[in-house]
């Protein structure tokens, strides 16, 4: 599994960066980050692209999923 922290990042660069790896063949990806706009549009991203969302903690300030194929 691929894993990537988007912690502290505004958008558009956690989607870019998600993004990337999907279009390199990553068939599950662990993605950690605080933005609650950023968990919003990977969760988006990761459905359009037909990966399966596992939200695995998703405190105020802190968040992370799990995107499988």
């Amino acid at each position: 599994m691929e894993k990537i922290d988007v912690s502290g990042l505004s958008c558009p660069m956690p989607v870019i960066k998600v993004k990337k790896l999907m279009d390199q063949g990553s068939q599950a990806i662990s993605v950690t980050g605080t933005s609650q706009v950023s968990k919003e549009n990977v969760s988006k991203l990761a459905v359009s692209k037909g990966f399966k969302l596992n939200i695995i903690r998703d405190g105020k300030d802190e968040w992370e999923m799990e995107l499988t194929k």
